[in-house]
Parts: C-alpha cells; sequence; structure tokens
C-alpha cells in the first residue's frame, strides 16, 4: 500500500510539473490518482512532456544560433517603428510589444494579400514558384499525391534543374499518404526534402502529438505564404464532382516580414535535415525600400510545444482583451482555454459586438461536439453565433 501511494504520489508530481495548470494536467491527475498503476504506466509509457525535451533540443538549439545572429536588430527597428507608427497601430499598440517580447517578431510594413480557399491560393502559389531565381522553402503538415499535389512537385523538379535551390519538409505524419516513389521523384529531380520527426509506428501518440502544422511558403526571400491551406485538391471547390464545400484562408506577404518565416523555415530545416544553414545575405537579401503598396503593418507570431510560452494564445488574449468596439472571431474548432473564454464573456458583458463564425460541419464530428459544448455559455453573455453551412474546415496554420 505504501509503495502505491509512493507511485501515485510521484506521478501526481511529475505530471503537474511537466503540463502545470492545465486541463490536461487535471485529466493525467484524475487517472493517475483513480487507477495508480495503470495510469502511471499510460502516463510514463505515452505521454509527450519528458519526450519534448529531448526530441526538441536540438531544434532549440538551432533556433537559438540564428536568433543570435538575425534577432537582435529586429527588436530596435520594431521599437522605432511603434513609436512612430502608433497612430496606425491604433489602440494594438500592446499587442505588438507583447509579440516583440515574447518572440523578438519584428513589425514592418508590407503588401498582404487575402486568398480564400484554394482556388485563388493556388493560382498564385504557381505564379510565384515559376517566378523563383535562387531558392523555395516549403513547409506542409499536408502534401497530398493528386492533381495540385503534382503541378506543385513538377513546378518544383523544374526549377530544381533551372538551378534553383528547392527544400521541402513535409511532415510525416499528416503526409503519411506520400509513397516513397513520389518523394522519390523530388529526390531525382534536385529537390531536397526531409520529414519532420518521422514516425515508424503510427500508434504512438507521444510522435503524432508533436506534429508541425506549418504551411510555409518563402520564395528568394522576399514573398511568402502561411494560413490554413495545406496542399490537396479538397480545398478547390471549383474541381468536378466536389461534393463538400471547403472554406479556408491563406495571406501572400511581399516584404520584411518574410524574414519571419524564413527564420521559422531554418530552424525547421536545421532541426529536420540536421544539416546547418546560417543565416547569410542569400537567404535574408538586404530590404529595399519598400514599393508603393507596402502600407499593412504585420507581425508574424510563431508558438509551438518548442517555445517555453504559447505566444498565439497570448496574442489572442491580449487581442481580445483590449478590444473597443467589437472582436469577429472565426475557428474551425473553437476549444478555448479558460482565458480566452472568459476574455471574450468579458466582452460581451461589457457592451462589445462579439461574433463568433463557425462550421456547420467540420473535419472532426467529435472536435465538433466539443466545440458546440462551449457556446451556450457564450450565448448566455450576448456572443453571436453563425454556422457556415456544409463547410468543411481545416487546421490552421502552426506548430504543435
Amino acid at each position: 500500500m505504501i509503495a502505491l501511494y509512493a507511485l501515485m504520489l510521484f506521478t501526481a508530481v511529475r505530471i503537474l510539473l511537466d503540463l502545470g495548470n492545465s486541463p490536461k494536467a487535471l485529466s493525467c491527475l484524475v487517472l493517475a490518482i483513480t487507477l495508480p498503476v495503470v495510469g502511471s504506466i499510460i502516463y510514463f509509457t505515452l505521454g509527450v512532456n519528458y519526450r519534448k525535451r529531448r526530441i526538441y533540443s536540438k531544434k532549440l538549439k538551432a533556433t537559438n544560433q540564428l536568433l543570435l545572429h538575425i534577432r537582435q536588430k529586429f527588436v530596435t527597428a520594431t521599437e522605432q517603428l511603434i513609436a512612430r507608427d502608433a497612430a496606425q497601430l491604433g489602440g494594438h499598440t500592446e499587442l505588438a510589444e507583447l509579440i516583440l517580447r515574447e518572440t523578438q517578431e519584428p513589425l514592418s510594413h508590407n503588401h498582404v494579400s487575402l486568398l480564400n480557399n484554394g482556388e485563388e491560393k493556388f493560382p498564385a502559389v504557381l505564379k510565384d514558384l515559376e517566378s523563383a531565381r535562387q531558392f523555395i522553402h516549403i513547409q506542409y503538415y499536408i502534401y497530398e499525391n493528386d492533381g495540385i499535389g503534382n503541378q506543385i512537385k513538377e513546378v518544383l523538379i523544374r526549377k530544381a534543374g533551372e538551378g534553383v535551390k528547392v527544400r521541402f519538409i513535409y511532415d510525416d505524419f499528416g503526409s503519411r499518404r506520400l509513397t516513397d516513389n513520389f518523394l522519390q521523384e523530388f529526390k531525382a529531380g534536385g529537390v531536397e526534402v526531409f520529414p519532420f520527426y518521422r514516425v515508424y509506428w503510427p500508434f504512438l501518440a507521444s510522435r503524432i502529438n508533436y506534429r508541425n502544422h506549418r504551411k510555409i511558403i518563402v520564395i528568394d526571400g522576399h514573398t511568402g505564404y502561411i494560413g490554413g491551406i495545406n496542399v490537396s485538391d479538397r480545398y478547390i471547390n471549383t474541381l468536378k464532382n466536389k461534393q463538400m464545400y471547403w472554406r479556408d484562408v491563406h495571406v501572400r506577404i511581399e516584404g520584411p516580414a518574410v524574414w519571419s518565416l524564413q527564420y521559422t523555415f531554418l530552424a525547421d530545416w536545421n532541426f529536420c535535415s540536421r544539416q546547418q544553414l546560417n543565416p547569410d545575405a542569400r537567404l535574408f537579401p538586404a530590404s529595399k525600400s519598400p514599393p508603393a503598396g507596402m502600407t499593412e503593418l504585420v507581425q508574424v507570431v510563431t508558438s509551438g510545444p518548442d517555445f517555453l510560452r504559447s505566444g498565439t494564445m497570448l496574442s489572442f488574449f491580449t487581442a481580445i482583451a483590449g478590444a473597443s468596439e467589437r472582436i469577429y472571431l472565426t475557428s474551425p474548432y473553437y476549444i478555448p482555454n479558460a482565458s480566452i473564454s472568459d476574455a471574450l464573456r468579458k466582452a460581451a458583458l461589457t457592451g462589445k459586438d462579439v461574433r463568433l463564425l463557425v462550421p456547420g460541419k467540420s473535419d472532426s464530428g467529435f472536435t465538433n461536439a466539443a466545440s458546440r459544448s462551449y457556446f451556450q455559455e457564450l450565448l448566455d453573455c450576448g456572443v453571436k453565433f453563425t454556422g457556415i453551412k456544409r463547410v468543411h474546415s481545416c487546421k490552421n496554420a502552426g506548430s504543435g
């Protein structure tokens, strides 16, 4: 009996140290206390936090090396920009300063294009890929061997043959349908290809949980793409025999903010490839005078298991808490933590116009049901809801 209590106490302490004060910690604690032996076996076998430190140790080292090279000058430049363009930032100065201090991500003027669905994204991507002269960096959680997947593959191989350096990262779980033959075509065509954290046994949660959901393209250091749309025909609603309408958004960026995407890609690349790509003038070309049209202020927020804190969550919380009139939020999977939920309820109760746009049908019935469990408490506070009928939504960008 003493040994049982000792095991229960040890497991509980380990859970609290690993997970802190979180809903996941509470679930693990209940399991460890009610079923000490079974709970301990499950946590230490399938638990992820103790593995995370080992998994990401090399990535953190690579990230810090890059940080020393290119991030320090961002801080001063961004502080000057915040002071100079306070009027354009409006009430979001605090948000910009939070992102700068939390992730050291720069704020800069750029040209931004919002691309709705695959039918707007993929033609723009193909056009920009064709224009590449120096390098193409491409990273996706889901990349499929279908129509658009093969179109992009053909362009990448052709550009590699023209002397453009092409580097490609795919997530080994999200892109698990890619065959060895498909990947071999990339390699034979001169494209460098690496999986993010290879999965040998798909049922092992420790590796499935720490996937890379990023969707990044960087072309010659001045044009970039980021958003929620993976590489798959399912996102193209104009295709014949399409049975489900898929609503998602991607962003095309021209300007200094592309450096943030490049930095994130290189940190992931050094982790996946075990190479050591260091920043240089070719990968981070000196910015020219901003051409006409680069008026949008952009800050890229990067977060994931390899960060001490969730910069994305803190940014959302700060933006919601600082709203003066309205909050319009859209999410494919609305499963907030307590802070975000409290901030939305507080905003609605204090007279802000709070609206939440959610899919009428998502690609996960279980997640859809979980999301709806939060709706009533928001409705009671005056939050307005709209559900997009027949929408098949996807996961947004990010690592985790």
